[in-house]
């Protein structure tokens, strides 16, 4: 065997080797919680960062039928899952969440109206503490914090929106709305319709 062949074998031992202790080191033991996330057990002194804890679930546990669609959205693991109208397409999408318990509505609602390019204008509490802030950002605006496509809800100010700001998602980023990557937005807006169920835990 040459030298170039054993190099090129020790290089591929070496990548196979580091690469299975990093696929075992990143195997979370998940335990369940009462919401959507699982708990991955993490070594004492480690952060998590943005780790993936969500899972699949069933629309029976939330909803008793999915007419217009169904939207869950789980605040805890920073999750929004859909059902169509007929059950046969569900979606999993990573979010972004309200940034504390005062911005944060849960419960019941529906998807009033849909726009693409929505125009952003602040509530008069994020003025309040934002005198800086423009009036009104306009749709298309690469700092839009709507993104491309918004679902209306029927809560006054609250929407699910998509974001160019990427690093939003995952993360406890807003005032109030959840947001979507815009590929992820533009897809759900695609399937949901005006009177689409919404609830948000």
């Amino acid at each position: 065997m040459s030298v170039e062949d054993r190099t090129r074998l020790n290089r591929r031992a070496f990548l196979g080797t580091a690469a299975a202790g990093l696929g075992a080191g990143l195997s979370p033991a998940f335990a369940m919680n009462g919401s959507t996330e699982m708990d991955a057990s993490v070594a004492a002194g480690s952060v998590r960062n943005n780790v993936s804890s969500f899972r699949m679930l069933r629309w029976q546990d939330y909803f008793d039928n999915t007419r217009n669609g169904a939207i869950l959205v789980d605040l805890t693991s920073r999750a929004l899952h859909y059902w169509s109208d007929d059950q046969a397409t569900y979606r999993l999408y990573p979010t972004s969440v309200p940034l504390s318990e005062d911005l944060t509505r849960r419960g019941r609602t529906e998807v009033v109206q849909k726009v693409v390019a929505p125009s952003w204008r602040p509530t008069p509490s994020m003025k309040e503490r934002n005198p800086e802030w423009p009036d009104v950002v306009e749709g298309g605006s690469p700092d839009n914090p709507l993104g491309s496509h918004a679902l209306y809800l029927s809560w006054t100010y609250y929407r699910i929106h998509g974001t160019h700001d990427t690093r939003k998602i995952g993360r406890r980023s807003s005032n109030g709305c959840v947001g979507l990557y815009n590929e992820h937005i533009s897809e759900l807006f695609a399937m949901t319709k005006v009177g689409t169920q919404v609830l948000l835990i």
